[in-house]
């Protein structure tokens, strides 16, 4: 039986992290219409790393790794409670190894290092097509809260 391990990203680990983030915007480019064109980056990872209200991971299975997830403590707007969240995201597992509940895992464990510095809300965002991420997340309890709408009347519809 294999076993799946999370542990916190390194340094090191950048190269891989930066080609997950590539393979991520290449999934998402189908959902996300209005994406430059490459070359383009979602995050700054060395940075988010480093970050100390940030914890970015990495899942490890059969001493490779597959899958990455990030957390960020951020403040709520004024008028929403709690006053602080944590928003997920840079969820990626490579293609070959999904439907091994590693996203769960990366999730959870996130969640464990949130709800460690006393956070109780999560966030993510997900594109309303992406029906794959839609089923995964509410397999762990997520609901849709707030659908963002969007109209750019030069894009062919």
């Amino acid at each position: 039986m294999n076993i799946i391990s999370i542990r916190t990203a390194k340094i090191q680990d950048l190269i891989t992290l930066k080609h997950f983030e590539q393979k991520l915007i290449l999934y998402e480019r189908p959902f996300a219409h209005n994406l430059k064109k490459d070359p383009i980056k979602y995050y700054d990872l060395k940075k988010l790393i480093k970050q100390k209200n940030a914890e970015v991971v990495v899942a490890i299975y059969n001493n490779e790794i597959v899958g990455s997830g990030s957390v960020i403590i951020e403040k709520s707007i004024d008028y929403k409670r709690p006053e602080f969240y944590a928003y997920l995201g840079f969820m990626f597992v490579i293609p070959k190894y999904r439907g091994k509940k590693i996203n769960s895992s990366i999730i959870k464990s996130l969640m464990k290092w949130s709800k460690d510095r006393g956070i109780v809300e999560f966030q993510l965002d997900v594109y309303a097509e992406n029906k794959n991420a839609i089923k995964a997340y509410q397999k762990l309890n997520f609901k849709s809260d707030l659908l963002k709408m969007r109209l750019n009347t030069s894009e062919n519809i």
